[in-house]
């Protein structure tokens, strides 16, 4: 992956992250999973965000997103049919758009702020069919981008203890300020 990372691509992105009031991560299957993750990973370094399953964004869950927010598709293709209203729904209400693809020249590419490249070889299946080294390259983009916002914003380990006091995690984090 390391060959398709665009350094401006990725700190643009991270930009909007960081000066968005909320985040919405949204994608099908595999990569809805992986969203789900990234949800996850931002709530525990304090930047507001929220999975907004495809189904329910159409359905009303998009008014979570509201002007200067931003939201994150993945889709390795580009076209996943479900993702296409949701980008069109935060074009309208000025959502920034960050867009996570293989193909820079799909529908959701055009209608994105950023898109960051995904890049993957194949499947590891012998069908190259299941999502496992591509949810894989999605994840470490992910990461990524959760480390760089930890530093952009100066995140402390403290405030990680603090919301996080739970599990060994939990006990590691507030038995050293013991």
């Amino acid at each position: 992956m390391e060959d398709y990372f665009d350094e401006t691509a990725f700190a643009k992105a991270v930009e909007l992250l960081k000066n968005a009031p909320r985040i919405g991560t949204s994608g099908c299957g595999h990569s809805g999973i992986i969203c789900q993750h990234l949800a996850h990973l931002l709530c525990c370094i304090e930047q507001p965000a929220r999975f907004i399953s495809p189904a329910e964004a159409v359905h009303g869950a998009s008014g979570f997103l509201q002007q200067g927010d931003a939201m994150v598709l993945a889709s390795r293709g580009g076209k996943t049919k479900e993702l296409i209203p949701i980008a069109e729904i935060c074009r309208k209400k000025g959502v920034a758009v960050i867009v996570v693809t293989e193909n820079m020249d799909s529908v959701l590419a055009e209608m994105a702020d950023v898109v960051l490249k995904q890049h993957v070889n194949r499947e590891t299946d012998k069908y190259n069919a299941q999502g496992t080294t591509s949810t894989t390259a999605l994840c470490v983009l992910f990461h990524t981008l959760t480390t760089a916002l930890m530093e952009e914003t100066d995140f402390q380990n403290e405030q990680f203890a603090l919301i996080h006091p739970g599990g060994a995690v939990g006990e590691r984090l507030n038995g050293e300020k013991a």
